[in-house]
Order: structure tokens, then C-alpha cells, then sequence
């Protein structure tokens, strides 16, 4: 939609918005503490499985652009509420599957819902919260998938212990329902002049693909989902290769996970504080690379407490890489040219977001099958890490503004929150 002043809603409108997209994240996390159970009941390879785990982002990788469109023509909270619907359609649907493919298919429909969810949240959040808690709802925001990682891994590793993973889907599936009465009480209804007609809103959609921002944030982001995702999606497996048992491979990753979510949390805080966004990215990046180099290169299994180490290596790789998602989202809105659409650069955003997230698991799965073993995961995760840094330089004009403490009051005629930028001279 075009940019949009905050909308008055209720006090926890914002808290209804995350809450809808850790119930849509929980739908992508779920698979992972089931992978070995459905590799043997539905006897899938490990580029299959790295395909399933992948495939929710499909969705995102064609459609986010389409999203946005819809977004722009009936409303954010109606794509919300739909995304949320589709996550039960293909949940409960994938209980059923019988093999790969239609397994794979309830997926693709699962992808559809959560891109509705993802690209619409960071909209209704900023139509919705007040200036001064605009940047603690975003860092939220950036925390969700952090959030379902770790309550989608834990409880899965304690549930997958007692009931197949048929059930777990079928559960999965009435979560995702859950937030919908509390989006439909909580969040502020759609304008009634969302619906400006499909010419105006290709305009702005067409304003927005022009610009080089959204399109460098959004391979910025790509290249953070790419590793990050494959990494965390595939480490119970990791784990049990390595010949850990029981409920310790998901619950180590989902400790993982949740180190993401408090990286997401606490860089909010930092940007609250005036930290620029470009003191965030790079560094981040270069933890990443360092961390995961550090996890994988080395023969942990062969060292005294090796897997400790290598658990210690992940958990810093996961809760460094949160700030890049933190920085990114909050950067949305600067990011928008004027006259554009903010649910456009989401919609671009996530779509070069969700294809590092399909492209990454089965790339890693890939090395791993050639290589014979996850020890060459380090080549991705550094390679990424390093086109994520000169892509970060690119974004100099903007993560070079500081981002000030948030004070009350707001740009009303952009949307966005008073003190959010600097001119390049200031900056400088």
C-alpha cells in the first residue's frame, strides 16, 4: 500500500500481528524434528528432504510481488487473516500425504499462507502502533521466525517422542487458526479506500520495483536466509549423524533458534538507542561466517567436549545473524521510494528472502551428499556471508542514517516514526 500514517488500534495490535506470524513460522518449523520420521515412513532421500524443507518458500520466490498487489487491493489485515487460513488448509491436508509429492504440494500451499502472513505483518504493524513503540514492534517482528525455531524444534523433539508425526501436523494446523479471532478483534479493520483500482496500484507497485533499494535489502536479506535457514533446518539432522539420540538434537537446535530471536530483540533496542544500521549488517555478517567456519571446519567429534564447542560455534552463528533481519525490516519504510508502495518492497524483499530459503537447504544437502558430510557447510555460509557484506556497502545512503531514539510524535506524511533518518550531510 502506499505509505500510510499509524492508524490508532488497539494498545496489543502489535502483539496480535507477531503472534500471527510465530503461528505461520511454526508451519515452516515443524518439519525439522520429523524429517527422520518421514524419510522413513515416506522413504525420502536427503535432497528430497532438503526440498521439503525448502519448498514453503515457493510461494515467496514467485508470488511476493503478487502478494503485495492483493495486499494493495483488498486489504493487509483480509491477506493476513487468509494467509493464516491457507496455513490450516495445507497443515491439515499434509496430515494425509502418502508420499513426497502431495506432501510436497501441502506444503507449497502452507508457502502460499505464509508469505500472506510475511508480507503483510510489518504493514499492519506500522499502520498500528504508535511512534514510540514502533522499532520494539519491528524487532519483534524480526524475532519471529527465531521465536517459532525454537517453540516449533522443542516441542516438536518432545512431541515426536509420543505421537506421529501425522498428529503433530494435524496440531500444527489448528495453532495456525489460533490468532485468527484475536486478528479479527484486535487489529484495525482495512480502509475502505484500500481498493484504489488495479491501474494505481501497479503504479506505485511499478515506483517501487524501479528503485535500487528494496532490491539490494532484499538480496541483503537473501543472502542471510540462504545459510541461516539451512544451517538451523537441517541441524537436528547434524546432530543425529553424529550419533546424538533422543530429544537432544531438537532441543539443542531449538536453543539455537531461540538465540536468534533475543540477536532479532537486541538489536531493536540497540537501534532505539542510535546504533546506525550499517554498524549492524557488517559485522554481522562477518560473525556468521567466523562462527560457521569455527562449526563445521574443525573435527569436532574428534575432540574432547567437540560437540559442545560446535553447539557453542552455532548458537553465536544463529544469535549474530538475527541483527540482520532486525536492521532490514526496520529499513522497510526508508527503503520505500515516495509514491511507492511499502507493501510492494515487502512483497520484493520477501521474495528474494524466500529464495535463499528454498535455494539453502538443498544446496547444503547437496555439498553434504558430494562431499560426505556437513563439514563442507563453511564454503556456503563464508560465501554468502561475504557477498551479504559488499551488498551491505551498496546500501550506504541508508544504513549510513542514523537511526535515533524513537520520542513520540511521527512523520504522519510518510508513515514512519519522527527521527528515523538523517540527511547525507548530517549523516556524514
Amino acid at each position: 500500500m502506499a505509505l500510510k500514517t499509524h492508524a490508532t488500534g488497539t494498545g496489543g495490535s502489535w502483539i496480535v500481528i507477531v503472534s500471527a506470524g510465530v503461528a505461520a513460522g511454526l508451519q515452516v518449523w515443524k518439519l525439522p524434528p520429523a524429517l527422520p520420521y518421514l524419510r522413513h515412513d515416506l522413504s525420502l532421500s536427503l535432497v528430497q528432504a532438503g526440498t521439503l524443507l525448502g519448498i514453503i518458500q515457493l510461494a515467496g520466490m514467485l508470488g511476493g510481488l503478487a502478494i503485495s498487489l492483493l495486499a494493495e487491493l483488498i486489504g493487509e489485515r483480509r491477506c493476513l487473516s487468509g494467509g493464516l487460513v491457507l496455513l490450516f488448509l495445507g497443515s491439515a491436508g499434509g496430515g494425509f500425504a502418502w508420499s513426497a509429492g502431495p506432501l510436497l504440494a501441502s506444503r507449497a500451499v502452507e508457502g502460499a499462507g505464509f508469505m500472506l502472513v510475511a508480507v503483510t505483518g510489518p504493514g499492519l504493524i506500522r499502520r498500528s502502533t504508535s511512534p514510540d513503540r514502533f522499532a520494539t514492534a519491528m524487532g519483534f517482528w524480526g524475532a519471529y521466525q527465531g521465536i517459532s525455531t525454537f517453540a516449533g524444534l522443542i516441542t516438536g523433539a518432545l512431541v515426536l517422542q509420543v505421537v506421529p508425526w501425522r498428529v503433530w501436523w494435524w496440531a500444527m494446523a489448528v495453532l495456525a487458526l489460533a490468532p485468527l479471532p484475536w486478528v479479527l478483534a484486535r487489529v484495525p479493520r482495512d480502509d475502505a479506500g484500500d481498493a484504489r483500482g488495479v491501474a494505481a496500484a501497479l503504479a506505485r507497485i511499478g515506483r517501487t520495483v524501479r528503485a535500487p533499494g528494496p532490491w539490494t535489502a532484499g538480496l541483503v536479506f537473501a543472502c542471510y536466509t540462504l545459510q541461516w535457514m539451512a544451517v538451523v533446518g537441517f541441524l537436528p539432522t547434524v546432530y543425529r549423524d553424529s550419533g546424538m539420540a533422543g530429544v537432544w538434537p531438537g532441543v539443542l537446535s531449538a536453543v539455537v533458534g531461540a538465540a536468534n530471536a533475543i540477536g532479532s530483540i537486541a538489536t531493536a533496542a540497540l537501534m532505539k538507542r542510535g546504533l546506525p544500521a550499517r554498524a549492524l549488517l557488517i559485522p554481522a555478517f562477518t560473525l556468521m561466517a567466523t562462527s560457521s567456519l569455527l562449526a563445521f571446519a574443525p573435527h569436532w567429534h574428534t575432540l574432547p567436549a567437540g560437540s559442545s564447542w560446535q553447539f557453542l560455534c552455532v548458537a553465536a552463528f544463529s544469535l549474530t545473524g538475527g541483527a540482520i533481519p532486525a536492521t532490514l525490516l526496520r529499513m522497510i519504510g526508508d527503503l520505500t521510494p515516495a509514491g511507492g508502495s511499502v507493501a510492494a518492497t515487502m512483497g520484493l524483499t520477501q521474495q528474494l528472502f524466500n529464495s535463499g530459503s528454498f535455494i539453502g537447504p538443498a544446496l547444503v544437502a547437496w555439498l553434504a551428499t558430494r562431499t560426505g558430510g556437513w563439514h563442507s557447510t563453511w564454503w556456503m555460509t563464508c560465501a554468502c556471508a561475504a557477498v551479504g557484506i559488499v551488498l551491505s556497502l551498496r546500501l550506504r545512503p541508508r544504513a549510513a542514517e542514523l537511526v535515533r531514539p524513537d520520542r513520540g510524535g511521527g512523520d504522519h506524511r510518510q508513515g514512519r516514526p519522527t527521527g528515523t533518518r538523517l540527511g547525507a550531510r548530517e549523516a556524514s
